[in-house]
């Protein structure tokens, strides 16, 4: 029992730490600022955001790191890379120091650091604490990721609204702060232990409960934090937020009074036949019954497969080197060699990390379209629909027993507003298109982001996660170079140098619809073949699900 409260404890401190250093996100809010202040072109700004891009590139550095090191160490060593990485650039952006371009770039890259640490650190609090419902747990924490930025935001404004620069020193301290008030849960982590059929009921219970007091939080900050531009409301809407991520702290309460319930109430009624799950207990089992005894009956199936489509280049296409079964150690050296490792990769390439690079130019396109004073208002947007994509996510799971879909189906259907967004941007240069372009690639890169990491432990194995999610994100740092370099040249040709009176000279500054225009078509484009990629993903796993789905079912009625 009371194993069970701190484990919930324990998630909950999880959520604190991801609500907090979704730093990444608020890069739009300052980056005019520091455009100015370095004096440097947008091709230049552009780099500084793959910098703190390239940071999910030295993932694999925490993966190793807790090996050797307990996982609070780790978590700290994340804290004060920020402090670092952020603390330094509010002293360059304040102009208390002068700092050569390629040491605020190194900057950059040591905060980026920071992020991916601080995400590896509560990948495995989830997958450690929560077998049974892994990937309920990483969507729940995983999406409050996604109100890094309205938080940061309402914290911005309580203090000074008119002080763009204030972003940079709030990442510096709030994700430390953060991480001393989870490390006494982090610590008592309870021993692991396998549930019960009752146990795991009472987890699902506790996870609608979960989610429920999310998606209040969520539309809480997404409603009212257009209400913060003055420093009074802002305090009071602040502590609001403050107040919904402290009510899952009465979760412990709630475990004890259903427990006491369910043994003095529940035992008096005869509700056989009644409990209620959103998570098999067969689950932990599940792949190695997969991986032993039914392997060969995957392989039949398979097989069978392969028989009745066995005309056409393209069905042949489709069926070499296909997974066979889910849950299988990949290995780095099997990951790579995998046709459906590629097309994730080229899914996740061409959507998720579309949307990231979107955000992270959110500041100019708002100030080119003549919207400058909504830039923390269209970034909060994002922020907003990026942690409700994140919170559906879970779908497939809470959906399971009534309608159920390859969790890589749901990836494709969750890319589809992408290019609907890019277009309507190209085609509209309205405060309307803007705000309803940038919601729905919110929604779409949230989903992304959450569900990628349960879609890489069923397609290539839970042990070997950590290190195979490492791999997939490498995509970011390339994509955000890319895509953010495409649309700096594309800004920068059609520019127009206006003089910025400040000792740094000539700040370079875009305005009009041409500025972005192009990229967009770019971008719709490219996301596309990520909409294409993932198709032909579930195309190619939709048999290995189908028959994980057969096999739980056989399990849950046997």
């Amino acid at each position: 029992m009371v194993g069970q409260s701190r484990k919930w404890m324990m998630l909950i401190a999880t959520t604190w730490v991801q609500a907090f250093t979704g730093t990444n996100f608020d890069f739009s809010s300052y980056s005019s600022t520091l455009k100015t202040v370095l004096g440097i072109s947008q091709v230049q700004l552009n780099y500084l955001s793959v910098a703190s891009d390239m940071g999910k590139a030295f993932g694999w550095c925490s993966g190793v790191s807790l090996m050797y090191l307990p996982l609070w160490v780790v978590m700290f060593m994340a804290a004060f890379l920020g402090l670092l990485g952020y603390g330094v650039q509010w002293f360059v952006i304040k102009q208390v120091i002068t700092l050569p371009y390629f040491l605020v770039f190194l900057l950059c890259l040591v905060a980026g650091c920071s992020i991916c640490w601080f995400n590896t650190v509560c990948f495995v609090l989830c997958i450690r604490n929560f077998a049974n419902s892994r990937a309920l747990a990483l969507s729940l924490t995983i999406s409050f990721n996604g109100v890094s930025a309205a938080l940061y935001t309402l914290i911005a404004n309580a203090i000074n609204p008119d002080d763009d620069t204030l972003y940079l020193f709030l990442n510096a301290l709030v994700p430390l702060l953060a991480s001393s008030l989870a490390l006494i849960p982090i610590l008592r982590q309870p021993p692991l232990q396998l549930l019960s059929t009752d146990a795991v009921s009472q987890d699902s219970f506790i996870f609608i409960i979960l989610n429920v007091l999310a998606v209040i939080t969520g539309l809480y900050l997404l409603l009212l934090n257009s209400l913060s531009s003055e420093a009074s409301r802002a305090r009071i809407l602040l502590v609001g937020a403050l107040i919904l991520l402290l009510l899952p702290l009465c979760l412990p309460g709630i475990v004890c009074g259903r427990n006491w319930a369910r043994h003095n109430i529940h035992t008096s009624f005869c509700l056989d036949g009644s409990t209620f799950s959103l998570v098999d207990p067969d689950d932990l089992e599940l792949h190695k019954e997969l991986l032993g005894s039914d392997y060969n009956n995957s392989l039949s199936v398979s097989n069978s497969f392969c028989v009745t489509n066995r005309e056409g280049f393209f069905k042949k296409v489709m069926e070499k080197g296909r997974l066979t079964v889910l849950g299988e150690e990949h290995p780095a050296r099997l990951l790579v060699h995998r046709w459906d490792f590629w097309l994730y990769y080229l899914a996740y390439f061409c959507g998720g990390t579309i949307g990231l690079v979107y955000s992270n130019n959110l500041g100019q396109i708002a100030q080119s379209r003549g919207f400058y004073s909504q830039i923390s208002t269209v970034v909060t947007l994002y922020s907003s629909f990026s942690f409700f994509g994140r919170l559906l996510s879970a779908a497939p799971d809470f959906l399971r027993d009534k309608v159920y879909f390859a969790r890589t189906g749901w990836l494709a259907v969750a890319l589809v507003p992408t290019p609907i967004a890019f277009f309507l941007l190209a085609a509209s240069g309205s405060e309307v298109a803007l705000h309803a372009g940038t919601a729905m690639i919110g929604l779409s890169s949230g989903f992304v982001f959450s569900a990628a990491v349960s879609i890489t432990s069923e397609l290539f194995g839970p042990n070997s996660a950590s290190v195979n999610h490492n791999i997939l994100i490498t995509n970011i740092p390339i994509g955000s170079l890319l895509y953010g370099l495409l649309a700096a040249l594309v800004y920068d040709s059609n520019v127009k140098s206006y003089s910025q009176e400040n000792s740094l000279g000539e700040a370079m500054v875009c305005m009009g619809r041409d500025c972005y225009q192009k990229t967009f078509i770019y971008w719709g484009c490219i996301s596309l073949l990520g909409l294409i990629s993932s198709f032909l993903l579930f195309l190619r796993t939709k048999p290995a699900y189908d028959h994980l789905e057969r096999n739980r079912s056989r399990a849950q009625y046997s």
